[in-house]
């Protein structure tokens, strides 16, 4: 696992122009902040939001939370604004809605340099339409300042006239295609929003969903929903005590010249190994935040 690896299991969006709750933020549970600029802000606020996020991202008062700035889409008339105040800025990250190519990355890579943006503020690219999960892979691949793939569930679903129901059936070839590109190029993925803020049991559910998935956390929009991301998406006890146990095994097999190991009953490979050390490392930087 890379040495820069960070927890983003829980991925909270915040109104970028609403103070209040910017200042809940700082207390909040989440791995990473995206503090919003484009859906929660409406357009007479745009220019008292970048304002905000960027005083935000420029106050130091929220800990160890990753910061990102979303900005508004690249057809909108506010989009060169927000990439040079979000870069100037210098956030984690800057998110950027509805990206459908890698000539797009480029472009927004281009003004994040001509705003001054500093090396650490990446490029997260919200894929959110079929053109997007068709061309996943070379979107994901199009810079190494892009880090992060975000799926936005909501208008893919609307781009592919889908219904909302459990399990996402009319969802999950273009979720594995996002995957696959995300797994193919190194880069992390985060999954889409659950629109039920009261509904506590499907959205716990839909996480499980994700982490069987491969995704590496969620992007919430409640901060009801921050107590069961963390938990789904975060190494259980027993997954810790088994990698121990699993990495022991095939340590102490290894120096015995013992080519076959088992544990429970189960064949032991490499790759079960890769995957305890992903476990602990995981588990690791967790209890480190």
């Amino acid at each position: 696992m890379s040495e820069d690896y960070r927890p983003r299991r829980s991925v909270l969006y915040m109104p970028g122009a609403n103070e209040r709750a910017l200042e809940k933020a700082k207390g909040l549970a989440a791995d990473a902040l995206i503090l919003d600029l484009e859906d929660s802000v409406s357009p007479d606020k745009k220019a008292e939001g970048r304002d905000r996020v960027c005083a935000a991202v420029a106050s130091g008062e929220y800990g160890n939370r990753e910061l990102t700035i979303r900005v508004n889409g690249l057809d909108t008339e506010w989009h060169a604004e927000d990439l040079r105040a979000a870069g100037a800025a210098g956030p984690a990250a800057v998110v950027v809605p509805k990206v459908n190519s890698a000539a797009e990355v480029h472009q927004v890579e281009k003004a994040l340099e001509a705003a001054g943006a500093p090396d650490h503020t990446a490029i997260w690219a919200m894929v959110e339409t079929p053109v997007a999960m068709l061309h996943a892979e070379e979107i994901a691949a199009a810079s190494e300042r892009l880090t992060v793939l975000v799926m936005g569930t909501n208008d893919l679903a609307k781009e592919l006239r889908a219904e909302h129901v459990p399990g996402r059936a009319p969802l999950l070839g273009g979720l594995s295609l996002a995957l696959l590109a995300a797994r193919a190029t190194g880069k992390v993925i985060l999954d889409g929003v659950y629109n039920d803020v009261k509904d506590l049991d499907g959205f716990e559910a839909e996480c499980v969903q994700g982490r069987q998935f491969g995704f590496d956390g969620k992007t919430l929009i409640h901060p009801t929903q921050l107590e069961a991301c963390n938990r789904v998406f975060a190494p259980s006890e027993d997954e810790v005590a088994h990698s121990r146990v699993v990495i022991e095994a095939f340590e102490e097999a290894k120096a015995q010249g013992k080519g076959v190991v088992t544990v429970n009953g189960r064949l032991i490979e490499n790759l079960h190994v890769d995957i305890a050390r992903r476990v602990l490392a995981v588990a690791e930087a967790i209890a480190a935040r």
